[in-house]
């Protein structure tokens, strides 16, 4: 396993095992020091050739004033032997003789020592008029820039200025120097600096997550209650609104759950006990084997019958189990036929049930599915209004889908409990006396036939003073629909 391997793999398992502040701060911290040590090496490498290239523009501009100056000692010599091997007249000749200031001539410059010469001064070379070297840089390559020293339109001599390749002046390393070292002082104060903002940076994004993270875990221990405060409208704080709703569902079904338990317990309870008293009865011969007993007998059975059956469809439903046979029908002779089941029972009860149905209604739906909605809503209406009362059913064709609508006389619904009607279990009696309801599960299985359906059900004050279930379904059109 080579060192790279193992080192890839030692980091990896760090940042499986940090945490995502930690993770964050160094990655945010990795990219801010690549950023700065790019920013240095790049402002370094264009220092380094913006200076060379000063450096060799300055040596150009001091080659060009000495060519004069070097011209007029050749007139006067009418060689180059009185330069040969004397570096010091070299010197004095590569410098002017006096010092301009202000437009006047000043005096004199005192005698050049060793430490006025410069990275420039020894790049320079003098040249006979066959380019052999007289004195100066001694190597002088192809890269040299030449200027020729004329006598009488006749070259004499050549200056030659080796470029720089690099900083060899002491000066101008002191200068380079101090320039890297502001460099490396100005990147370990922006790095401490980007430290510093990224702690808190971090610390920042990091807080809101830690807070929805601890109470994630109490939510899995079973603390429903826990809720996070949203500190901003951004994606964390989108994560804590999900989560707070997840929170509120959670706790809302447990609570649903809990009464969902409590109420079948209940609903099974009650006519068991029935069962098991009259057949204690019967067995001590308090009461006797008749008709009227058994019909009791057999009035708890189909209680008991009907609430396992629907609890049943219930739970397929919610399992999405429940089995359609959509075929095209017609809606109105349906429930026509399901308000004349029920038109007797209105009738012993003193009610009256009236409908206004359009001729035809086709649909696309399953038909028995719709027998058992209307079968439970008629139901409801015939448990819960007051006798002497009435239920009108009506429908209309609206944006392609069919309205229904279902008004009952008194008693109404308080609005506050409107919204829960078609939950499980819910009646408006707290009490849950079977002699005015029953389990309070057929609204629920409506909800669950119409959304089979595409469909839409809610519930409203009726005009009538009672309450109005609405039922939404999409109608068929000429030409849709396909038997399934």
């Amino acid at each position: 396993m080579s060192i790279a391997h193992t080192i890839a793999e030692l980091s990896d398992r760090f940042f499986y095992r940090a945490n995502i502040r930690l993770k964050l701060f160094y990655a945010m911290l990795a990219l801010i020091v690549a950023v700065i040590a790019a920013i240095n090496g790049a402002g370094h490498y264009i220092f380094n050739r913006d200076f060379l290239g000063y450096l060799n523009e300055q040596a150009q501009q001091r080659m060009e004033d000495m060519v004069p100056r070097l011209e007029l000692a050749y007139r006067e010599h009418g060689n180059w032997d009185f330069i040969r091997g004397k570096p010091r007249v070299w010197f004095e000749l590569m410098r002017p003789a006096i010092v301009e200031h202000n437009g006047m001539a000043a005096t004199p410059l005192p005698p050049m020592t060793p430490s006025d010469l410069t990275g420039a001064t020894l790049r320079f070379s003098l040249l006979d008029a066959h380019r052999q070297l007289v004195i100066g840089y001694p190597n002088v390559g192809p890269d040299a820039r030449l200027r020729p020293l004329m006598q009488d339109d006749v070259i004499v001599g050549w200056v030659a200025q080796t470029p720089f390749e690099s900083v060899i002046g002491a000066i101008d390393l002191r200068f380079q120097q101090s320039q890297f070292l502001a460099q490396l002082v100005i990147a370990v104060v922006a790095v401490m600096l980007a430290a510093f903002l990224v702690v808190r940076i971090s610390g920042v994004l990091t807080r809101p997550l830690t807070r929805v993270a601890r109470a994630t875990h109490r939510l899995a221990g079973g603390d429903y209650a826990i809720r996070v405060e949203v500190e901003s409208g951004d994606e964390v704080g989108m994560l804590a609104q999900d989560f707070n709703q997840l929170a509120m569902t959670l706790e809302r079904n447990e609570k649903l759950r809990r009464e969902f338990m409590a109420d079948v317990s209940h609903e099974l309870r009650t006519p068991l006990g029935i069962l098991n008293g009259q057949l204690e009865a019967l067995e001590d011969g308090v009461l006797q084997p008749d008709a009227q007993t058994l019909r009791s007998l057999k009035s708890e059975v189909e209680h008991l019958n009907k609430l396992v059956g629907d609890l049943y469809d219930l739970s397929l439903a919610d399992a999405g189990a429940l089995t359609y046979r959509h075929a095209d029908i017609d809606l109105a002779p349906l429930l026509r036929d399901s308000a004349a089941i029920y038109a007797e029972r209105f009738s012993q009860r003193g009610m009256r049930l009236s409908t206004a149905l359009p001729a035809a209604m086709p649909l696309h739906a399953d038909g028995a599915r719709l027998q058992q909605l209307f079968n439970n809503i008629f139901e409801n209406s015939l448990r819960y209004t007051d006798s002497g009362g009435r239920l009108e059913v009506h429908a209309h064709l609206l944006q392609q889908h069919w309205h229904l609508i279902f008004d009952d006389s008194e008693p109404g619904v308080p609005p506050e409990v409107m919204a829960r009607l078609f939950e499980r279990f819910f009646r408006v009696e707290s009490s849950r006396n079977r002699a005015s309801g029953g389990a309070g599960l057929g609204l629920a299985i409506c909800r669950r036939i119409v959304d089979a359906h595409r469909g839409t059900i809610g519930a409203s004050a009726s005009p009538l003073g009672g309450l109005r279930v609405s039922v939404v379904l999409p109608a068929r059109l000429d030409g849709e629909g396909e038997s399934t």
